[in-house]
């Protein structure tokens, strides 16, 4: 029997035994309050293919990063070679570059929702389909984006009661900046060259910044003495970083600066924070982004676009809200179960279900032939507040009796009445067609 990939997983129905992750509606749930959140900051949502051509991907994220040295999932067609998108920054500015999106005028304000592809060692909270949110603000070169940016990102996860995540911020300076500081990280390690792991040796020479990521812990402790990025910045970053600061502390958002705090990919520039809780343990982080004012240029545009984002893990979210005790709401169950006796009544249920949820109504009914007890024993399961058995004798009179599950009271109605009883009982008064609305 097939059982899915390690590293990948099933997300299944509420109530399967066995699973592994949360159920469908917990996903739909967190889904809509993370669209919810982005679009009340003004962000439109972008969705971009899958799989793009290898030399975006590794241009834009960077030849020597871990991701495209050894984490792709790559593969060629008719001499063409494409990857799985590893991360969605890449694919978007492509999307804004190539469809002029900047001529829409101002600032591009984009989101995204979707799976994203890494071979990478499985391990908790980590998955190689792995399914990721974020934020993208293409055109503004104000500290103010990314001070919102950073709002944004917290904000997604206030939604959810999650307050106590800590703001870690640093500036990586520009280009030049970080030359400069490389070449200071590489004399100062060469002499500790031989106490390092491979991986960081390798690191030492293809990307040193990545060594200031280390979580060995004697390398951790060299690292106490190494040159500090900050002190080689310019005073155009400097100003920037500053201006990025001041902007959070009239949000009143608190913030720890970490001069060891490097992202993973090539592409950013200046700003650069992360979001992490103590929660998820040794693997804390939350969310994280920063600035990337060269990407564009990298794939191949004329000038400089200034731009800043996040990105954050669906995976790791739920770890979070699983350590804070959130609870997801549960799958809303139908209006009601339709049960039919004999066959001219199951082609009367069958017909009249489709009826009612054309009218916005939520109807369950027997596809099985199944006796009445089994049938009512179906409506039980189903959560239905109300249940409806229809038989010859109710379909000459014309009135069925519907049944309150829970209390077992009985209230006789109408059948070309039943829809309006129906939307006149259910919690809120909000019909299902609303309901879908929102999920979507």
């Amino acid at each position: 029997m097939y059982q899915n990939i390690p590293g990948t997983f099933d997300v299944l129905p509420a109530g399967t035994e066995g699973a592994k992750m949360p159920p469908s509606p917990t996903w739909r749930h967190v889904e809509r309050t993370v669209r919810g959140v982005m679009q009340r900051y003004g962000f439109e949502e972008i969705r971009t293919p899958i799989f793009e051509p290898t030399e975006l991907v590794a241009r834009g994220v960077g030849q020597a990063t871990d991701i495209v040295q050894k984490e792709m999932f790559a593969f060629e067609r008719s001499d063409t070679q494409y990857v799985l998108r590893p991360e969605v920054t890449a694919p978007v500015m492509r999307a804004y570059l190539q469809h002029h999106l900047g001529q829409r005028g101002g600032v591009q304000k984009l989101f995204y929702v979707g799976p994203c592809f890494r071979a990478e060692r499985p391990q908790k909270g980590r998955f190689r389909q792995f399914h990721q949110f974020g934020s993208e603000t293409i055109g503004a070169a104000d500290a103010r984006a990314d001070a919102e940016t950073v709002a944004l990102m917290t904000d997604v996860y206030r939604a959810f009661g999650i307050s106590d995540a800590r703001l870690r911020l640093n500036s990586l300076g520009s280009p030049s900046d970080r030359e400069r500081y490389r070449a200071a990280l590489v004399d100062y390690f060469a002499p500790y060259e031989d106490d390092l792991s491979d991986t960081s040796r390798r690191r030492l020479k293809d990307n040193p910044l990545r060594l200031l990521d280390t979580k060995i812990e004697h390398e951790q402790r060299l690292l106490e003495d190494a040159p500090r990025l900050l002190d080689f910045i310019d005073e155009e970053s400097q100003a920037h970083y500053d201006a990025v600061k001041g902007w959070l502390d009239d949000l009143g958002m608190p913030f720890e600066e970490d001069p060891l705090l490097v992202r993973g990919l090539d592409y950013y520039t200046r700003t650069a924070f992360e979001l992490e809780s103590d929660a998820l343990g040794a693997q804390s982080a939350l969310a994280g982004g920063g600035r990337y004012d060269l990407l564009a240029e990298e794939l191949g545009a004329e000038q400089t676009v200034p731009a800043v984002g996040f990105a954050a893990g669906f995976e790791r979210l739920f770890l979070a809200l699983e350590a804070a005790g959130y609870d997801a709401p549960v799958a809303p169950a139908p209006d009601v179960f339709l049960a039919a006796i004999g066959e001219e009544a199951e082609a009367f249920v069958f017909k009249k279900a489709r009826r009612l949820r054309g009218e916005g109504l939520a109807v369950e009914s027997d596809l099985m032939g199944r006796s009445l007890k089994a049938q009512m024993r179906e409506a039980n399961r189903s959560g239905a507040p109300y249940a409806v058995v229809i038989g010859g004798r109710e379909l000459e009179a014309g009135r069925v009796d519907a049944k309150h599950m829970p209390t077992g009271e009985e209230t006789e109605v109408a059948l070309d009445g039943l829809t309006a009883f129906l939307f006149e009982q259910r919690a809120g008064g909000q019909p299902a067609e609303a309901e879908a609305a929102q999920d979507t």
